[in-house]
């Protein structure tokens, strides 16, 4: 019997997809996730003019591979995590945590990464992650809904006068072009692996 793999992301075709199970594998891959989410946030690979954070690489590709759904209760298991106070996000730390750091100048961007996950999710149960062009895409549509709230909350902020796009964006394009390339071949290639393996 052939099997189809439409409207499938890469966390259905890969352990049970039924029954208790399921729901074990789904815990884990969310508890799995925050972690990951977390863990990346604070990689900083050196890079001109800044370096490069991984955690928006994390974001988006946790959203392609678990899809809309599970990464949205992922990216927001991971946002009430850092509203507790744990450190997980790219600038937080013992000073700046919590609420308190969640509603500064970063706080758009973490509207972002939910509508992000959100539109990876969804663009990935159409099978945008399957073709490294489209991949790339999506990636592009991703960073522009992390940028679009992210920027309007440091003008919000701190005023329209402010140089906001020399702050929150300009120093971050070429890092996000390395981090949205690696996506685009990083997650297709996973869905060759899986095909093999079931071929």
């Amino acid at each position: 019997m052939e099997t189809t793999w439409n409207n499938k992301v890469l966390s259905d075709v890969l352990g049970a997809n039924e029954g208790m199970a399921l729901r074990i594998k789904q815990a884990v891959l969310v508890v799995a996730g925050i972690v990951l989410l977390a863990v990346a946030a604070k990689i900083k690979v050196p890079m001109w003019p800044v370096p490069i954070t991984m955690g928006t690489f994390a974001v988006l590709t946790v959203g392609a591979a678990y899809g809309a759904r599970l990464g949205l209760v992922t990216i927001l298991g991971y946002m009430i995590v850092g509203a507790f106070g744990f450190d997980v996000f790219a600038s937080s730390s013992a000073e700046a945590y919590g609420l308190t750091y969640m509603t500064g100048g970063t706080g758009g961007y973490l509207v972002g990464y939910v509508l992000a996950t959100l539109a990876l999710g969804a663009l990935a149960q159409r099978g945008w992650d399957r073709s490294v062009l489209w991949m790339a895409l999506a990636m592009l549509i991703g960073n522009v809904l992390i940028y679009v709230p992210g920027l309007a909350w440091l003008g919000q902020l701190y005023g329209w006068d402010k140089p906001i796009l020399e702050w929150g964006l300009t120093p971050f394009l070429a890092g996000d072009a390395i981090k949205l390339a690696l996506a685009a071949l990083i997650l297709p290639a996973a869905w060759k692996l899986v095909g093999r393996a079931r071929g």
